[in-house]
């Protein structure tokens, strides 16, 4: 099936198996790998990109139910070189421990404060549950998010 997706303010017109997840789509077919493949079953969060603004597991959806909608990658936040304030935030709090999931945890942040949703550490530990790796950087992930808040 023919899909025209808008990603990073760029449209692609794919050719996809209607099974094509969106992840796939983005990683497989327009290479964009920042996005990764964790658990492939929307428990972990490490595939998280925003859809219209909103946080969406890119594994579980059919890719073709997202023509027309803007969707936004982890490679879209950074302008000119310059890295979106998560992501300085998330480097200057050394919010990662391997990594992996770090391009979903940022993509959630990012959607929690547009979301008005990062007003306490509760609430952060709520509304960040989707992404599910907490190793060791956990609290500072955390820290990084309240600094982004504070920025504000």
């Amino acid at each position: 099936m023919d899909v025209t997706l808008d990603v990073n303010d760029t449209e692609h017109h794919l050719r996809l198996d209607s099974r094509v997840t969106l992840l796939d789509a983005l990683r497989d077919h327009l290479g964009l790998t920042g996005s990764k493949k964790g658990c492939d079953q929307g428990a972990c969060g490490a595939c998280t990109v925003l859809v219209d603004g909103k946080r969406v597991v890119a594994c579980l959806a059919p890719a073709a139910q997202y023509e027309g909608r803007k969707i936004t990658t982890v490679e879209a936040l950074s302008t000119n070189g310059e890295l979106h304030r998560m992501q300085a935030a998330f480097a200057r709090h050394d919010a990662f421990q391997c990594g992996y999931c770090t391009p979903g945890q940022i993509m959630s942040a990012v959607s929690l404060i547009a979301e008005g949703r990062a007003g306490s550490d509760e609430d952060i530990r709520e509304f960040m549950s989707g992404n599910i790796c907490r190793c060791g950087a956990y609290p500072n992930i955390r820290a990084a998010i309240r600094d982004v808040v504070a920025e504000a």
